[in-house]
């Protein structure tokens, strides 16, 4: 049974379609997280109102703004975020800083979780971080600090924002293509371990909360599990003689 904030969150998005629909213009949301896009999925086709496009400022972003587009219109998306780049200002002095550290000295600016996207740490002392357009200048002029390292930051275009995640390509043997055997290769736990993450509601496949351990995993699915991290399955090598599968996943680092 869904809670009221869930509730709450459909009928927001189903009244940003209806929005989009009756004016004919392109609307769009605040960043959403896994779980908020599960719900997405989940809400019946005719309850909406339009079509609908995700984009977080990159390939492989997690937290997504949804734009609600009416049928007849043909037009290129300008999904309301900015990239901002950060990085110390003296970097001999700079401290090693991480996701967490990032994102506590944005929300110690009072703002709130929903304008903020994906942070992505690209080194030691510098990240990219994707927020709503309304926040930039903000944050550009508030923010001078992150832990005790005092930092810079300006503005990008997202078309100039050249990331690669980096991943570990790891290699082993399954059964076969189940969720739970690919967790088990990503992860290295044990299927005790993997099944209790599946039926928390922790994993995520192409942002679709599944809770079967037997789900089928195909090329080139991307699997979540929150507070653990995520990897794409690439490939099936080849067939082992006990019949076993030989396959290849990527586990973004």
């Amino acid at each position: 049974m869904m809670s009221k904030e869930e509730q709450q969150f459909i009928h927001r998005l189903i009244e940003l379609s209806g929005k989009a629909y009756q004016r004919g213009i392109v609307t769009y949301s605040d960043f959403l997280d896994l779980n908020e896009l599960n719900i997405l999925y989940s809400i019946p086709k005719d309850q909406l109102y339009t079509s609908f496009q995700l984009w977080g400022g990159y390939d492989l972003s997690e937290r997504q703004m949804v734009a609600f587009i009416p049928d007849a219109l043909c037009c290129n998306l300008n999904y309301p975020m900015i990239p901002l780049e950060i990085r110390a200002s003296n970097r001999k002095f700079a401290e090693e800083l991480t996701h967490r550290d990032y994102l506590g000295a944005i929300l110690n600016l009072g703002i709130t979780r929903i304008k903020i996207g994906d942070i992505l740490v690209t080194d030691s002392s510098s990240a990219i971080v994707f927020v709503q357009k309304s926040i930039a200048d903000y944050i550009g002029k508030e923010l001078s600090k992150v832990r005790h390292t005092m930092v810079s930051v300006s503005a990008s275009s997202p078309e100039d924002i050249s990331y690669s995640p980096r991943f570990e390509e790891i290699r082993g043997t399954v059964a076969s293509l189940r969720l739970d055997s690919l967790l088990s290769i990503a992860f290295s736990a044990s299927r005790t371990k993997l099944t209790a993450l599946i039926e928390a509601g922790r994993v995520f496949v192409n942002g679709r909360l599944i809770t079967s351990n037997g789900y089928q995993i195909k090329e080139g699915d991307i699997i979540s599990v929150r507070k653990m991290g995520k990897f794409k399955y690439i490939e099936s090598l080849s067939k082992t003689k006990k019949n076993r599968t030989f396959v290849l996943i990527h586990k973004y680092i």
